[in-house]
C-alpha cells in the first residue's frame, strides 16, 4: 500500500490455494477486542490525517492502522523519515484519536518501505525495535505490511516469526497481523511460505491481512467478489498449514475507489464485503485508506488523498463501521458440506476437452455455499468450473481443456470447495492420450520476436526485444517495469466470436504474468528463474477481440517472454 510522501502513485502490489476437509466455526476472536474487527488504514504521512480525527468523531469508528513504520537498518521511522516515539507530526495525532476513543494498530512495512526484520539481521535488536513501538504507543495490536521482493524473503520472514515468539511471551494478549498481496485464487506461494515461517517458529498469525486490490485482470474486475474469493481461497490455504485457522484469522483489506491497475472498488463492493464478513466472522475488514475516503476529480489511478469516485465523504467508513456492532470477528456456527465428483476420472485425446459433474451437500449445519478451485493440472491443462460457485443441492461444471502439446500421461488434478463450512476435495483423474487436434485458430504477429522488434506489440517503459536470453530462436521480449509501475506489453487480435482459445506463451522473471484483456479477461503467472509456459484458457466476447499482454511488476528485475500462441 502506499505511502503518499513519495509523490506518485506507488502499485500496492496484490498478488499477489488447495485446503483440507475439515469442520470449521467461524466463531471466536482474532483480536483481544472486538473494537479491531473494523480498523481502516490511515497513511500517517500525507497530510491528510485531519480525516480521522472526523471519522473518529463524527463517523463512530473505533479503531484504526496507523501506516507505515519503516525498518531503517536496525533502526525504525515513520514514513516521514522522523523517528519513532519522537515524531512531532505522526505523535500528536495517535494520541489525539486515543483521547478521542479510538484504539490503533501500527503497522511497519507497506509497498515503499519494509519492516525491521526484512532491514535487520539481529535478532535481539529486531525484538527490542518492535518491543518499542509497544512502549511508545502503549499497543497491543501489530501489524506487519510485506510486499515486493520482501515477500519472497525467507530468511526475514523466519526473523519476524522469532520476534514475535518472543514478544507475545512477554508481552500478554500481544496480537498481530500480516497483510500480504493476494489474488483472486489466494496467496502466492510466497505468501504461503509466510505462513509456514509462523508454523516452524511455533506460533500462529492472529490476522492473515489479505490485500484484496490491483489483480491486473481488467478495468472491469467486479472487485467486490474477488475480494470474497480471495478471502476464501487464502483460508484454505492457511487451513493446508495449520487446520485450526478459521476466518476469524483471516482480514480483508480492499483499497476503495480506483485502484492502481485502473479497477475500481464501489461502495457497492463494500456492502458485498461487509455481508460476507458478517456471515462467516472474519476477523478484521480494513481498507486503503481514511485517508482517500472522500470524493475528488482526477485520471492517475490511485491518488493518496482520494477515491476518484462519486462519494460522500467517508461514505466507506460508514459502509464498514457496522460490523463492529455486528459479528466483530466472532459471529456465524457450526457447519460442514461433502464433495463429490461424477464421473471421478476421464480419457482425453491432446487437442480435446472432457467434462464432469462437481456437486456439495450440507452434512451439517446450515446451508453453504462453496466456491470451486482446482490445482495440479499440468502446463497446458486448464481447468474451469460452470458456475464458479455452488450451493448445497447444487451443481457445477468441471471442464479440462487439453492443449495439443500436452504430454500422454495421467494427471491426478485437486479440486477443492471452500466454504464457512472449510475446505474439502476430491480428485479428478484426467489420462491424455495422443492424437487429436488444436481448437479455435486466430494468431500473434511476431509471436517469437524474431524481426527483431516489438511491433506489432505495443509496449511500455524500457521494454525491447533483446538476443539474450531467448527461448527458441534468436530474439525474446524483454519487459522493464520502474520502481513505480508495471512494464507491460500488448497485441490486440480479432478471433472468432464467442470462441474458446488458450494463450500460451513462455517466460522467466519475477512475477511474470500473461494473459488478455479487453473482450475477454484471464491470466496467470509464474515466478521462475528459468523459462517455463504459461497457459490461459478464455472465451471470446460477440465481437471476438482481445488485448493479449505479458507484464512485469513495478519494483522488480525483468522479466523475459517469448513464443507466444494462441490456438
Amino acid at each position: 500500500m502506499h505511502l503518499a510522501r513519495f509523490g506518485a502513485s506507488v502499485c500496492a502490489l496484490a498478488l499477489a490455494a488447495t485446503g483440507v476437509a475439515v469442520a470449521l466455526a467461524p466463531a471466536g476472536s482474532a483480536a483481544t477486542s472486538s473494537v479491531y474487527s473494523v480498523a481502516p488504514y490511515v497513511d500517517m504521512s500525507n497530510s491528510q490525517e485531519g480525516m480521522l480525527d472526523t471519522a473518529v468523531t463524527g463517523h463512530h469508528l473505533k479503531a484504526y492502522t496507523a501506516a507505515f513504520v519503516l525498518g531503517e537498518g536496525c533502526n525504525q521511522i515513520w514514513g516521514d523519515t522522523l523517528p519513532i516515539g519522537n515524531d512531532s507530526y505522526t505523535d500528536p495525532e495517535i494520541a489525539k484519536a486515543k483521547s478521542e476513543g479510538a484504539s490503533v494498530i501500527i503497522s511497519s512495512g507497506g509497498a515503499s518501505g519494509e519492516p525491521l526484520a526484512w532491514t535487520c539481521s539481529t535478532q535481539s535488536s529486531i525484538d527490542a525495535g518492535y518491543q518499542a513501538i509497544i512502549n511508545d504507543y502503549g499497543v497491543t495490536q501489530l501489524d506487519f505490511d510485506v510486499e515486493g521482493a520482501a515477500v519472497a524473503d525467507t530468511a526475514a520472514a523466519a526473523r519476524q516469526m522469532q520476534a514475535m515468539k518472543d514478544l507475545k511471551a512477554s508481552n500478554p494478549g500481544l496480537q498481530f497481523s500480516m497483510t500480504l498481496p493476494v489474488l483472486t485464487t489466494g496467496l502466492t506461494g510466497d505468501g504461503v511460505n509466510i505462513l509456514k515461517a509462523a508454523k516452524n517458529a511455533g506460533i500462529k498469525i492472529d490476522v492473515v491481512n489479505v490485500m484484496a486490490m490491483d489483480y491486473y485482470a481488467g478495468t472491469g474486475t467486479e472487485m467486490g467478489q474477488g475480494a470474497v474469493d480471495a478471502a476464501r481461497a487464502t483460508l484454505a490455504q492457511m487451513q493446508s498449514v495449520d487446520s485450526s485457522y478459521t476466518y476469524a484469522n483471516l482480514g480483508i483489506t480492499p483499497m476503495i475507489g480506483k485502484n492502481d491497475d485502473g479497477s475500481t472498488f464501489t461502495l457497492a463492493d463494500a456492502q458485498t464485503v461487509e455481508s460476507f464478513a458478517a456471515q462467516n466472522g472474519v476477523g478484521r475488514l480494513a481498507f486503503w485508506s481514511v485517508n482517500r475516503d472522500q470524493p475528488c476529480s482526477g485520471s492517475a489511478n490511485s491518488l493518496p488523498t482520494c477515491s476518484e469516485i462519486s462519494q460522500n465523504s467517508l461514505a466507506f467508513t460508514d459502509a464498514f463501521v457496522p460490523y463492529e456492532g455486528s459479528t466483530g470477528g466472532g459471529g456465524g456456527t457450526t457447519s460442514d458440506f461433502s464433495l463429490s465428483l461424477a464421473p471421478g476420472s476421464a480419457s482425453v485425446a491432446q487437442g480435446g476437452s472432457a467434462t464432469a459433474t462437481v456437486s456439495s451437500a450440507v452434512t451439517s449445519g446450515s446451508a453453504e455455499s462453496v466456491s470451486l478451485s482446482a490445482s495440479g493440472a499440468p502446463s497446458g491443462v486448464g481447468v474451469s468450473f460452470s458456475p464458479a460457485s455452488i450451493t448445497s443441492g447444487g451443481s457445477s461444471t468441471l471442464t479440462a481443456t487439453v492443449g495439443s502439446s500436452v504430454a500422454a500421461g495421467t494427471y491426478p488434478i485437486t479440486v477443492t470447495g471452500t466454504a464457512a463450512g472449510g475446505s474439502h476435495s476430491a480428485t479428478f483423474t484426467l489420462t491424455v492420450t495422443s492424437g487429436g487436434g488444436g481448437g479455435g485458430g486466430g494468431s500473434l504477429t511476431n509471436a517469437g520476436f524474431e524481426t527483431g522488434s516489438p511491433s506489432p506489440w505495443t509496449c511500455t517503459g524500457g521494454s525491447t526485444v533483446v538476443s539474450a536470453p531467448v527461448h527458441t530462436g534468436s530474439h525474446a521480449l524483454q519487459v522493464t517495469p520502474s520502481s513505480s509501475g508495471t512494464g507491460e506489453c500488448d497485441q490486440t487480435v480479432t478471433l472468432s466470436p464467442s470462441h474458446s482459445y488458450t494463450l500460451t506463451g513462455w517466460v522467466q522473471g519475477p512475477y511474470a504474468y500473461i494473459g488478455v484483456s479487453g473482450g475477454a479477461t484471464a491470466s496467470t503467472w509464474s515466478n521462475n528463474t528459468s523459462w517455463n509456459q504459461l497457459t490461459v484458457n478464455f472465451t471470446t466476447g460477440s465481437s471476438g477481440t482481445v488485448t493479449v499482454y505479458v507484464h512485469g511488476w513495478y519494483g522488480q528485475s525483468d522479466v523475459h517472454a517469448d513464443d507466444f500462441a494462441v490456438t
